[in-house]
């Protein structure tokens, strides 16, 4: 959070709905926690100022839009010297395919969550764009199967 907030029960439960349903219009919401309508606009209003509403989003079917395979990617890399962690950060940020990218503690380095129309684009893009970056050591994919919860 960018300004420190400390969120009540009635906070919680707004962030609680939004996240259900990031579209509810105030009259609802404010019905749901037990407020009135300026008072719960006011509370969205702060929350979304102090940064702990970051944003609305659409939730998208990854089939709609050709991007059904989703692959999960752990990544080491060999490279310690920070220009190229930072080239290899840009780069694969960069790339349209990667829907999640993660620097982590300890082993791999990075994890990715890659989508993909089928396993023949997952294989393009695993040759042509990651197995070819400086400073990667190995790279283990991880295919879903199944999709038990997905919250974003």
């Amino acid at each position: 959070m960018s300004n420190e907030v400390t969120l009540d029960r009635i906070d919680r439960d707004i962030l609680f709905h939004l996240r259900q349903d990031g579209r509810l219009a105030n009259v609802e919401l404010a019905k749901r926690v037990g407020l009135t309508p300026p008072p719960c606009l006011r509370r969205v209003k702060r929350l979304e100022e102090a940064g702990v509403i970051t944003g609305y989003r659409a939730a998208i079917d990854p089939a709609a839009l050709g991007r059904g395979l989703e692959v999960l990617v752990d990544i080491e890399v060999y490279a310690n010297d920070q220009k190229t962690i930072e080239a290899f950060e840009t780069t694969v940020s960069a790339y349209d395919e990667v829907i999640e990218f993660r620097r982590m503690f300890g082993r791999p380095d990075y994890f990715l969550r890659v989508a993909v129309a089928d396993s023949a684009a997952y294989e393009v893009f695993l040759t042509a764009k990651l197995g070819g970056l400086p400073g990667v050591l190995r790279m283990e994919s991880h295919l879903t199967m199944k999709t038990i919860k997905s919250d974003g």
